[in-house]
């Protein structure tokens, strides 16, 4: 089985929502006339990154009652879409999110679960922590999401892997930083690194789509990618643009690289429990 997918690295207005939906629309359409069958967006694609007190008034609901979700779900009846939004719960609680539509309907929604207070980063200021970590199915079989911070952690995409995902969607608003080495910043090779990492370790595809452009004297430098369940990259998005790359994955490979290396079947999922547990008991 092929999936096409493009990776939508672009740059967002801050706090522009209709502006921003209308280059998810536009690009939404181009992918699916170049034969895409799923497009993914960064994280908070909806609404730019450095929100700080404006995330109350950009904040929406992932349903077809909300005039934002109107127009993505309408649009997913030709292309499954991930995108990233400023989400507002019942109680008036704010996240980051990212949202997998297709077929007009809102499949699973993440809720970015490790908020980075530190450096530069002021997340926890302003939004509510994700509790869940759990994959889904879709029609291109089994999938798990994380935004940015969740996957510098090593649980959350060890969790999807038992979960079942055999193809991980990370997506990130990462600034630049550190020492430039040939195109890439260090924080990029960083990125590149773990990203590989995860893919051979969970034998298993990631497909990674970070923000690019400025905000607030940010650079967010791109360099979106995926990488093959053998570790081996795929496609790699330019640096410092704007940029809607297509690829195409052979999910065939999940055979035959398992088949090769059978990591997922030799996981002692009980002995992680039983010394978590231990772990756990003893810290208390």
């Amino acid at each position: 089985m092929k999936l096409k997918l493009a990776l939508a690295q672009i740059a967002t207005q801050l706090g522009n929502v209709q502006s921003n939906l209308e280059k998810h629309l536009r690009l939404a359409e181009e992918a699916h006339r170049a034969g895409a069958q799923l497009v993914v967006f960064p994280e908070l694609s909806l609404t730019g990154y450095v929100l700080q007190d404006l995330a109350p008034t950009v904040a929406h609901r992932p349903d077809a009652g909300d005039p934002i979700f109107e127009a993505l779900l309408e649009t997913s009846r030709q292309i499954d879409l991930v995108v990233g939004f400023v989400e507002e719960d019942v109680r008036s609680r704010f996240f980051i999110s990212a949202a997998y539509l297709s077929d007009g309907r809102v499949v699973h929604v993440h809720r970015k679960v490790y908020l980075p207070t530190y450096g530069l980063f002021d997340e926890g200021r302003f939004f509510a922590l994700g509790d869940h970590v759990m994959a889904f199915n879709t029609r291109f079989g089994r999938m798990g999401m994380l935004i940015c911070e969740d996957f510098w952690h090593a649980s959350p995409p060890y969790l999807l892997w038992l979960d079942g995902a055999d193809l991980f969607i990370f997506t990130s608003a990462s600034p630049g930083r550190g020492l430039k080495g040939g195109d890439r910043l260090e924080s990029s090779r960083w990125v590149d690194d773990i990203n590989r990492g995860y893919a051979s370790l969970f034998t298993s595809f990631v497909v990674h789509v970070n923000k690019t452009g400025y905000e607030d004297g940010l650079n967010f430098p791109g360099g979106s990618a995926v990488f093959d369940p053998n570790g081996a990259l795929v496609e790699h998005a330019p640096y410092h643009q704007e940029a809607l790359q297509m690829v195409e994955l052979d999910l065939n490979q999940l055979h035959r690289t398992r088949a090769r290396l059978p990591l997922l079947r030799d996981e002692r999922t009980t002995l992680v429990l039983r010394e978590m547990n231990r772990i756990l008991h003893q810290q208390g």
